[in-house]
């Protein structure tokens, strides 16, 4: 029984990490958009390729707007990974484990859940889109405190964890993706104001502004944005962060076992291939190589969680 209920756990904090990553990666849009006063439109083309949904959005609409795009990551309902879908799919799985949650997690769910489905209930007009995103956000915020102030540190609370740090892991290795080279238009305009602003808004998407400036100053450096979002442990969206909360959870997990799991050791190979490295030696194999290859390893990772722990048995 524990496979079935550690699957809608897993899906459940995936869904909501995800649809609030989409919210914030919206919102890193709308303030790229805001740096080009022409082509604005074309800006929209990488964040949906961040949120890998460019080509089914090609397929439903042909030519990327700023409009049809906003609307097809919120509440398109042939996106699944839209920001309504996936809160709506999160719900669906909190309700098949009511029983694993409190009833505060339950409540916080629901709540998110009628109120995505309010607000999105229609196309929601630009003057509006800053509050939603805010509102959204904040929403699935509410789920996470219930979650670590009222669950058990059982094996739920693992495989919530799981669920929320490989959505995040794979989140923020695509933003940074993106940003690194696609973003930019030409080399040219790297160290350029348009440049700035552009880091700026990754930094802020992934809430990690404030403490970059802690870390490092007003100086938005690539090479040392690139090391915390990657590298640096104590931010908690940074790539190092997620798998050592990933590590924890399902050693946790492993406990009393004679070996570790496969999903145990493929974090370890994570750890160890692409996290206990300098970020000169980063550049020098490549950050888009590493990226590209760290997204299906975090990939292999989920579906590997899934074997070990017989979620559909």
């Amino acid at each position: 029984m524990l496979g079935k209920t550690a699957n809608g756990i897993f899906w459940m904090y995936r869904g909501l990490e995800r649809a609030e990553n989409t919210a914030r990666l919206i919102e890193t849009g709308q303030r790229i958009a805001l740096t080009r006063l022409k082509d604005a439109d074309d800006e929209w083309r990488p964040v949906l390729q961040s949120a890998a949904v460019l080509a089914p959005y090609l397929e439903a609409h042909g030519t990327v707007t700023r409009e049809a795009a906003v609307d097809w990551l919120l509440r398109a309902r042939e996106n699944p990974s839209s920001v309504l879908a996936c809160i709506e799919q999160a719900r669906q799985n909190a309700r098949m484990v009511r029983t694993a949650l409190t009833g505060d997690v339950w409540e916080a769910v629901n709540a998110t859940w009628m109120h995505a489905r309010e607000v999105l209930a229609r196309k929601v007009r630009e003057r509006d889109l800053p509050n939603v995103l805010r509102a959204l956000r904040q929403r699935t915020a509410l789920v996470r405190g219930m979650t670590h102030g009222t669950m058990m540190r059982n094996e739920i609370y693992d495989f919530a964890r799981l669920g929320t740090f490989v959505e995040r892991a794979d989140n923020t290795a695509r933003i940074l993706d993106v940003k690194y080279y696609v973003l930019l238009p030409s080399t040219v305009a790297v160290g350029s104001s348009i440049d700035n602003v552009q880091w700026e808004s990754i930094l802020r998407s992934l809430s990690a502004k404030g403490g970059f400036r802690m870390q490092y100053g007003s100086n938005l450096a690539p090479r040392e944005i690139t090391h915390f979002l990657i590298l640096d442990k104590r931010m908690p969206r940074s790539l190092a962060f997620c798998t050592a909360k990933l590590r924890d959870n399902l050693t946790y997990l492993n406990r009393g076992e004679r070996s570790p799991s496969v999903s145990l050791r493929l974090v370890s190979q994570i750890e160890q291939r692409y996290l206990s490295h300098g970020i000169d030696d980063i550049f020098a194999f490549g950050l888009h190589e590493m990226i590209t290859e760290l997204l299906t390893a975090f990939n292999d990772l989920a579906r590997q969680i899934e074997v070990d722990y017989r979620f559909y048995e």
